[in-house]
């Protein structure tokens, strides 16, 4: 995993692009040797989550899921098991983790779904229906509900005392926002959320991406 050269807060903040479908895993600790939250873990993306615990002696807390797409949930199963943590999504995705092709197109690929758990963490917590803020050790979280990419799709936030970090999973990505084509999208909900996030997050938001390269929130252009 790279790490990071921005800190927000003195934040240690480590990502990779893994996997198949080429999904970003962020790995969010106050520091070395501190507690952690794993957002986003993909296919193929357990390894390179416990080489960034391993290498900064970090200890996993929660994995916080962006949305219930397979292709960011995928490895949440074995990595919950591996560190007895809890998976948290929006309740209106959680049917995704047992059931990933109900949350895809009739025209995927099925083949690409093998080989995904099909089932739930041993524990997932749901998170608040309408955003709000959890309180992990590893630092406070704002859950903004961000519907249009799906359902339940939703953003972390992780304020400093400068600019926020903001995990975007696929609602809004390096070149703009998302696509909402898929069962549960909402291409005006979507327009909404984007217009909410541009109104409530200052340009300088640097974003944590589901997939393609960070940026900033004045970058995206949504603003």
């Amino acid at each position: 995993m790279a790490e990071d050269s921005d800190r927000v807060e003195g934040m240690l903040v480590l990502s990779a692009t893994t996997g198949k479908f080429g999904t970003n895993v962020h790995v969010v600790a106050a520091g070395p040797g501190s507690p952690c939250l794993i957002i986003d873990p993909g296919h193929d993306s357990a390894d390179a989550v416990a080489e960034a615990v391993r290498t900064h002696r970090l200890q996993p807390e929660a994995i916080l899921i962006t949305h219930g797409h397979m292709d960011h949930t995928w490895d949440a199963v074995p990595l919950a098991r591996r560190y007895g943590i809890a998976a948290w999504i929006h309740p209106a995705d959680r049917y995704q983790f047992g059931a990933p092709a109900k949350g895809l197109p009739d025209s995927f690929p099925r083949e690409l779904l093998v080989g995904h758990p099909d089932q739930e963490p041993d524990e997932v917590g749901d998170l608040p229906e309408h955003g709000g803020e959890l309180a992990f050790a590893a630092g406070r979280v704002t859950v903004l509900h961000t519907p249009g990419h799906t359902g339940g799709s939703v953003m972390f936030r992780f304020d400093g005392d400068e600019a926020p970090l903001l995990a975007t999973g696929d609602t809004l990505l390096a070149t703009g926002g998302g696509r909402a084509d898929a069962p549960g999208a909402s291409p005006a909900s979507l327009d909404a959320s984007l217009r909410t996030i541009a109104t409530a997050c200052p340009g300088g938001t640097r974003l944590l991406t589901g997939h393609g390269p960070t940026s900033t929130l004045s970058e995206t252009g949504i603003r």
